[in-house]
């Protein structure tokens, strides 16, 4: 008779873990994908509004816009 103390874990253990881990995983990845594209836009949004206070400081000194 095969000893019963055996020590290890079973096939079903593992694959539990590794189905747990791949969910937390998908989750993450996608969360991240929308913060990357939030920051993306608020990173536009910060250059755009540069660029207009660049073309008014250059309207306020030569008292036209640029071409």
């Amino acid at each position: 008779m095969p000893p019963t103390n055996a020590k290890g874990f079973t096939l079903v253990e593992l694959m539990v873990t590794v189905s747990i881990i791949a969910i937390l995983a998908t989750v993450s990845i996608i969360q991240f994908t929308k913060y990357r594209a939030k920051a993306f836009n608020t990173a536009s949004l910060t250059d755009l509004r540069h660029t207009r206070i660049e073309f008014e400081a250059y309207h306020a000194d030569y008292k036209h816009y640029p071409f």
